[in-house]
């Protein structure tokens, strides 16, 4: 059986790939850079004999998700593993940006997630038990000024994945949703976040692995939902109990 994983080149979702591999899973990524891709397909496979296949696509196009499902139909690929990983967030004030630079952002973290999901159902559910992993993130249990399409953007993905979790277990598939915190990968270069936001999670900040073995041993222990790390898990819990002017006025400030 494939694994897909989406955003494969770097990061959580290259992380994610090595965690798959290392159970056994003949894997397919995805991301836009084919030669980053053709690296880690290199490295996975001198430590993990597992088929791989990459595709260099840019995830934020309008056709990205029927060009995937093309790729992995012409290849025959039975397909039991889909990680929708691939995302980005830009901070500061919504027109701090262009309307596309927002527009693409949307498309990635909510469209073409959602369309992927979809567009796979019908695989999935043939070579069932299958799994479906999304990765949100901790923005997702609040709004954060400076931050607001991207936490928006993760709440939807939380809020899907939590409704498919119900709406697809008579079908056997089962969806996790993982919620990570601040992590060492290139996002926060990306995002253009403040010093002041990075100094205030360069303590608590988890690496790409330990966030994509806790990922990923959710996803086969079926659970619905999970936060990375317990400070996170305190920090979630904290933005659900505190009044949401408070705590949006601290977040807001924390990315000013």
């Amino acid at each position: 059986m494939y694994a897909v994983i989406t955003g494969a080149s770097k990061g959580i979702g290259k992380a994610i790939a090595i965690e798959l591999a290392k159970r056994h899973y003949n894997l397919v990524l995805v991301a836009r850079s084919a030669d980053l891709l053709n690296q880690v397909k290199k490295e996975i496979q001198t430590n993990h004999p597992v088929a791989i296949e990459t595709l260099g696509l840019d995830l934020s196009s309008h056709d990205a998700a029927s060009k995937l499902l093309a790729f992995c139909e012409s290849k025959h690929l039975k397909v039991s593993v889909l990680v929708n990983n691939a995302g980005y967030g830009l901070s500061g004030k919504i027109d701090k940006y262009s309307l596309d630079d927002n527009s693409n952002m949307v498309q990635l973290n909510v469209l073409t997630l959602t369309q992927i999901t979809q567009v796979f159902l019908p695989i999935l559910e043939k070579n069932s038990p299958s799994y479906l992993l999304n990765v949100a993130s901790t923005a997702a249990y609040q709004a954060i000024p400076n931050l607001a399409i991207y936490s928006a953007t993760k709440a939807f993905v939380l809020s899907f994945s939590r409704a498919l979790h119900h709406e697809l277990k008579p079908r056997n598939i089962s969806v996790t949703c993982v919620s990570p915190g601040g992590t060492n990968t290139d996002f926060s270069h990306r995002a253009e976040i403040s010093e002041k936001a990075l100094k205030a999670g360069e303590k608590v900040n988890m690496s790409p692995e330990d966030v994509a073995k806790i990922g990923v041993d959710a996803l086969f222990t079926k659970k619905a939902e999970v936060v990375t790390g317990i400070l996170n898990k305190i920090g979630a819990f904290g933005a659900w109990l505190m009044p949401k002017f408070i705590s949006e006025k601290i977040a807001g400030s924390i990315y000013e």
